[in-house]
């Protein structure tokens, strides 16, 4: 087969058309949007009839591969970490459901926060459900073990996660593929109560699921991703995972590291390779890309005055990304980062393009709440969200994916008034509707802004599921009609927006503005596709 130069995203994405999946389900989530992306790009996708189109939320894309895995087909769900926070319910139970087509939930974890809340990660969850890791080293690694976790899912009946991070996913290398593999008939389970979890059948598969532990264990054991490399000097052993390992080998131009290595590629942790470096070293450092999840886990598990060094212990840092500065010092090397390189050019936070419709909506909101004191608007996820930068300085929170709605709502009910929401067309459908039907069914005073600008824009343009019908969602889930406000926001029509947002905000329960227009960056994508159209023509 062929060699491809690809993004660890696209690694992935590209084994799992090779090996036989008939759908991907996903929300788009930084560092994880490319795995969808590329195959919804590729003609051997839409040759095969795999299925690529984006879910509402991170909950509904992994119900609908879980139901995919039900029917027997191969599939995989992508989200970045804190969308497995919204699919952790299936998520945890579908460990105990078990699988039947082959199923791999793709996790991509981002250290460091460069497009994140917070730096999670996800290895812990899945130890806490009892489903089996990988972690790939490098790209090749990555486009393998999609192969071998779709083979261990069947062999075992259950989800596997592959957890990778945003260096790997972002960085390219060069990738052979393997043989393509055809997809699975349609096969209904063989126990067709395995996926009802009522009490007496969930006891009976979470004692399957206990039992299969000690086979996972041997799987990582004995399948060579996780590898035990011999040194001369036993001082001390080192014991990394993932791109830990590669940033532990940049240290060592030859290749050669002096000290024992153990390389932790996949879960649950082989301990017979753990007791036997443990044996032979003084002391262990432990480098992991994220929670000291390894080294809490063996300061339990050894339990023989043998010294553990690491995230814990403060010689690895307790949070950011690790890299091979951080490794070497840890080590005792020579720390090569070298010297500062001057400002050619002076920092600049990110902004709101030029020509977004964000703009005018918050300058419409702030001309209004000039008259209030400060402190109101509740935003959500979103290229919105930089609205709370200068020179807009106009929201005051941004927690999780649909927190915008329900923070509001409960401030109002504290007493806040007026008290606004602004979230984005896609968060809205992604997990604002449940929160609006709150409001609605408590007649809470509030004003909810739905910034409509026709796409999912801060992961790249990708469609909204929302378009076309928000006013309809919101009048399905019982908004009085005189209360929902279509706007355009640009400058001409300024002083007509501020009179309807007024009047709302005065409105002693639920109102919803809608302010519409598309997207600076998409409008420019699609005159560029309507000219290569004309082109062809």
């Amino acid at each position: 087969m062929q060699k491809l130069v690809l993004l660890g995203d696209e690694a992935i994405a590209q084994a799992a058309i090779d090996a036989g999946i008939s759908g991907i389900y996903a929300y788009p989530g930084t560092p994880s949007t490319e795995i969808t992306e590329y195959v919804q790009h590729s003609k051997e996708a839409k040759q095969k009839g795999i299925r690529s189109t984006w879910s509402a939320n991170e909950k509904t894309a992994y119900e609908s591969a879980l139901g995919m895995s039900y029917a027997g087909k191969r599939t995989l769900v992508c989200m970045k970490h804190v969308g497995l926070n919204v699919a952790a319910d299936p998520f945890v139970n579908s460990a105990i459901t078990g699988a039947n087509g082959g199923m791999i939930v793709v996790a991509a974890d981002d250290p460091s926060m460069h497009s994140s809340q917070n730096e999670q990660d996800s290895r812990v969850l899945a130890k806490f459900a009892f489903i089996p890791v990988l972690e790939p080293v490098n790209q090749q690694e990555a486009y393998d073990m999609v192969h071998y976790g779709f083979n261990i899912s069947e062999k075992y009946k259950i989800p596997v996660m592959l957890r990778i991070t945003t260096r790997l996913a972002h960085s390219r290398a060069g990738v052979q593929r393997k043989d393509l593999r055809e997809q699975n008939e349609v096969a209904l389970p063989k126990n067709l109560t395995q996926f009802v979890l009522l009490p007496a059948i969930a006891r009976k598969q979470y004692k399957v699921l206990l039992k299969n532990q000690e086979f996972l264990e041997e799987e990582s054991e004995t399948s060579g991703f996780n590898k035990y490399i011999d040194g001369d000097n036993k001082k001390l052993g080192i014991i990394a995972s993932g791109i830990g390992y590669n940033y532990l080998m940049e240290n060592y131009v030859d290749g050669k590291c002096p000290y024992p290595v153990l390389k932790i590629s996949q879960y649950p942790l082989p301990f017979k390779l753990i007791e036997k470096i443990a044996k032979e070293c003084d002391e262990l450092l432990i480098l992991e890309e994220g929670f000291p999840m390894i080294e809490e886990m063996l300061k339990g598990f050894l339990n023989v005055g043998l010294k553990i060094k690491g995230r814990l212990s403060g010689e690895v840092p307790r949070d950011g990304e690790l890299n091979p500065n951080i490794v070497a010092r840890s080590l005792g090397l020579t720390d090569t980062i070298g010297n500062s390189v001057p400002a050619l050019v002076s920092p600049r936070p990110p902004s709101l393009c030029a020509g977004c419709p964000h703009i005018d909506s918050y300058l419409d909101l702030n001309s209004v709440l000039a008259e209030y004191t400060p402190g109101r608007v509740f935003a959500d996820i979103g290229c919105y969200t930089l609205g709370a930068l200068p020179p807009y300085n106009s929201v005051n929170s941004c927690v999780d994916m649909g927190a915008s709605i329900t923070m509001a709502k409960g401030a109002s009910d504290a007493g806040l008034r007026p008290a606004v929401a602004v979230i984005g067309d896609s968060t809205f459908t992604h997990s604002g509707i449940t929160g609006l039907l709150d409001c609605v069914n408590d007649k809470t005073p509030v004003t909810i802004f739905i910034l409509d600008n026709a796409t999912t824009g801060m992961t790249g343009g990708q469609t909204s599921a929302a378009t076309g019908r928000i006013e309809e969602i919101v009048k399905g889930l019982g908004v009085e009609e005189e209360h929902i406000h279509i706007l355009n926001p640009m400058r001409r029509y300024h002083e007509e927006n501020m009179k309807v947002i007024q009047s709302e905000l005065n409105y002693d329960g639920v109102s919803v503005i809608i302010p519409r227009r598309e997207c600076i960056q998409t409008i420019g994508k699609h005159k560029k596709e309507e000219k290569a159209k004309e082109s062809a023509k």
